[in-house]
């Protein structure tokens, strides 16, 4: 075995018998290449709590339709965009008290029981028989689906530095395609009697609830994770020091010497090691963390006001700027993205990430999203088979543009912070992004209504101005994703000892 000088032993990480997050810690540091089985574990949890909040999508305006709520077609979208907001309400309300007790307990019980809670409130949202049923189970299930911001910190825990980025990008793939394969389900398994008739007679179980069977397949999905989760690797640590190393401790006494660092190793000083290394950072200052989140949130804002307006604005009728899809054909779209989606965030984004760095990668995302998504209205021109290949190719270049930026903003948040506070940081995320959140789908609802009624407008007719809206926001994300305004966190560099 070779020799350590004192230096290298000095380095070398103290593991404690019965600490989770030692157990995780010390098998990144014996095993270099990634686990298969943790890149499982993410994609499984995160997959599970992005299907329930994209599987509506292709058929709300129809399951509105249907509660006889809206007195004039127009109206529809504006109240499916409400049913779209319940969930982001409720999420905005309990994500930072969910990251403060997956910093305290772990993000393992956070996880299984946000899982629980789509396996319950899912399977009652697709049991709705009307509005008010369908958004107070919406609003219960993002209340306790409170996994989506321990689940990133977990990400940026499970792997060592150099592999961040592709757990980050696990879960981007994961979530996006959630995103595609919910609205797929949504797609093909609502109305199943009007779809197949072969298999679901009118006037039995699945006729009086048209919508709960892509509820119960997901449910049902959600069952079998939250078994599996039973084996997660816990990575917080449970013992008073965290996961640091006296690298960590070197790095906050800059350049005391080697002497003084063993000092603060044993006697009394090690109870004020204790207090240097667990002395929390107020996150509402740190700058790198703060500006991420604010760009994030504009982000989010935009990506859910264009999912629910792509949604809509596809199986509205072509008087009315739309497409004129079936819930079949918009599923069709949706998971032809997805599954570029899954090669592009494993196989290629880590190495893109590495070369240009997540911000700039991020900005020239933003920048090309900008023309694309201008150009739907005149999609909606076309016809036929054209219409149908223009729009998938479209609708995939948006998919991947808009993962690349989220995917840099999670990146430059979980750097930007300690693991003691990784949690709770991601729960500050959460909550601002959810609020945005809330904001986008019944925004883009009513958006999308007042453009519709405004077909012969002079400036932006119809549906033009929707999306000369969203590129608004998105343009101002750019705009604040350059400096002086969005910085990442520099690292210290820790000295060496020999």
């Amino acid at each position: 075995m070779e020799e350590m000088n004192d230096g290298e032993a000095l380095l070398k990480k103290k593991y404690y018998e019965n600490c989770p997050g030692c157990k995780v810690d010390k098998a990144k540091e014996l095993k270099t290449d990634v686990s298969f089985r943790n890149l499982l574990n993410i994609w499984m949890v995160v997959l599970c709590s992005a299907l329930p909040i994209s599987s509506l999508l292709p058929y709300q305006y129809f399951m509105v339709r249907d509660f006889n709520i809206a007195e004039r077609e127009e109206d529809i979208n504006a109240y499916a965009g409400y049913v779209g907001s319940a969930f982001m309400l409720g999420r905005s309300l309990t994500s930072i008290p969910w990251g403060i007790v997956a910093d305290r307990y772990g993000r393992k019980p956070v996880a299984i029981v946000g899982i629980i809670s789509v396996i319950i409130f899912n399977t009652l949202f697709g049991l709705s028989t009307s509005f008010w049923m369908a958004v107070s189970t919406r609003f219960f299930l993002g209340s306790l689906n409170g996994l989506l911001g321990p689940m990133k910190a977990y990400c940026s825990e499970i792997f060592r530095e150099e592999k961040q980025a592709l757990g980050l990008s696990t879960f981007s793939a994961a979530w996006g395609m959630g995103l595609i394969i919910g609205p797929a389900l949504g797609g093909y398994l609502a109305q199943p009697t009007k779809k197949y008739p072969h298999i679901f007679s009118k006037g039995s179980f699945w006729d009086k609830f048209p919508y709960f069977l892509p509820s119960v397949i997901i449910s049902a999905f959600a069952v079998a994770v939250a078994i599996a989760c039973i084996w997660l690797p816990e990575t917080l640590h449970n013992h008073p020091l965290g996961d640091q190393s006296t690298k960590d401790v070197e790095a906050l006494l800059g350049d005391q010497s080697t002497n003084d660092v063993e000092a603060l190793e044993t006697g009394s000083k090690r109870k004020d090691r204790d207090k240097i290394i667990q002395k929390d950072e107020n996150l509402f200052r740190n700058w790198p963390l703060m500006s991420s989140i604010v760009v994030y949130c504009i982000f989010s804002l935009h990506d859910i006001a264009y999912q629910e307006v792509f949604s809509l604005w596809a199986v509205s009728p072509r008087r009315l700027g739309g497409l004129n899809f079936t819930t079949d054909n918009v599923g069709d779209v949706l998971a032809i993205s997805g599954f570029s989606l899954i090669v592009y965030q494993l196989c290629i984004y880590p190495s893109l990430e590495r070369a240009f760095g997540p911000v700039r990668f991020a900005r020239v995302s933003g920048v090309l999203s900008i023309p694309l998504l201008q150009s739907y209205p005149f999609i909606a021109m076309l016809s036929g088979i054209t219409q149908y290949l223009v729009i998938n190719i479209a609708s995939l270049l948006k998919n991947l543009l808009r993962v690349t930026i989220i995917t840099g903003l999670f990146l430059i948040q979980n750097r930007a912070v300690e693991q003691h506070q990784r949690g709770a940081a991601n729960g500050i995320a959460m909550t601002g992004m959810s609020i945005f959140k809330t904001i986008g789908p019944a925004g883009g609802g009513a958006l999308l209504a007042w453009s519709q009624k405004r077909m012969h407008a002079f400036f932006l007719p119809g549906t033009h101005m929707v999306f000369f809206i969203l590129n608004v926001a998105g343009g101002l994300g750019v705009l604040l994703m350059f400096t002086p305004f969005l910085t990442e966190k520099k690292k210290t560099p820790s000295k060496q000892l020999h």
